[in-house]
């Protein structure tokens, strides 16, 4: 039985070694067969030891500043990937596995590109790189046209996965869609029924990811953000009603809030 690869990245201060560690722990918990994650990163320190933890991928160009986007991913075409070859899963830090990820090996063509559908833009045909699948080495053309313009390539496309989309040769496939679910949307859903119920684990996942906020350690907590408290849905609406006396933008806090999720507790960890 061949060895399923599975890759993330680690670059600056965002995410902590608790995320590649729990990374880690979940696809043991959720995949058959001997496999290998390997996590692209500045700083390895605190990564447990079963990761093969490697420097970061150079990507051979400048994004402008003000691009937004995750333009370090696109390091993961180069022709060579640390001597990596074969299929190879990438998954996001933020992202918490609730059951067997086998699929994701076996779904499609080998050589297709496998990404989730953009939740954002659904009748669209744009890919969302939370999770997705490639073979290593087969589209260097994708870092090879990003370094010959970097300016002009990511001030169109915006985000990396926007990219992805355009460029594959071929075209991108998708996954299931019930495999791969944001948090967001499908779970905590439109912000008056955050305040009723905690947030639901869709049926059929594998995978819910978290772009934005709030991340996993928060939505075990309760809260929006790291850098916010807690509460209970009375206090979060007096709260936000109080903050119209000082914020301009006060309404958006009503929708910024979420209930412990315990199923995210269960899943979370190392």
């Amino acid at each position: 039985m061949s060895t399923k690869l599975i890759l993330c990245m680690k670059w600056g201060t965002v995410y902590g070694p608790e995320y590649v560690n729990i990374l880690h722990a979940m696809v043991a918990r959720n995949i058959t067969g001997p496999f290998k994650v390997v996590c692209f990163t500045d700083d390895p320190t605190g990564v447990r030891e079963e990761v093969l933890c490697r420097p970061l991928p150079p990507l051979g160009c400048e994004i402008p500043p003000d691009v937004p986007g995750k333009w370090p991913k696109v390091a993961l075409w180069s022709k060579d990937l640390d001597g990596l070859e074969g299929l190879a899963l990438f998954i996001d830090l933020d992202s918490v596995i609730v059951s067997n990820i086998d699929g994701y090996f076996s779904h499609g063509n080998p050589e297709d590109v496998i990404t989730a559908r953009n939740w954002v833009r659904p009748f669209s045909k744009a890919g969302q790189t939370s999770v997705f699948r490639f073979q290593v080495g087969r589209h260097p053309y994708m870092l090879e046209n990003l370094q010959a313009d970097p300016a002009n390539l990511s001030r169109k496309y915006q985000f990396e996965q926007n990219y992805v989309t355009a460029g594959i040769h071929g075209g991108i496939r998708f996954w299931p869609p019930e495999w791969t679910k944001h948090f967001g949307l499908h779970s905590m859903g439109i912000w008056p029924l955050r305040y009723l119920r905690p947030p639901v684990l869709p049926a059929g996942v594998k995978i819910v990811t978290f772009p934005g906020r709030p991340k996993p350690p928060d939505a075990i907590a309760g809260r929006w953000s790291g850098n916010s408290q807690p509460r209970r849905p009375l206090e979060q609406l007096r709260w936000v009603w109080n903050a119209r006396k000082t914020e301009k933008n006060w309404r958006r806090h009503f929708s910024r809030f979420v209930l412990p999720s315990a199923w995210v507790a269960e899943h979370w960890r190392e």
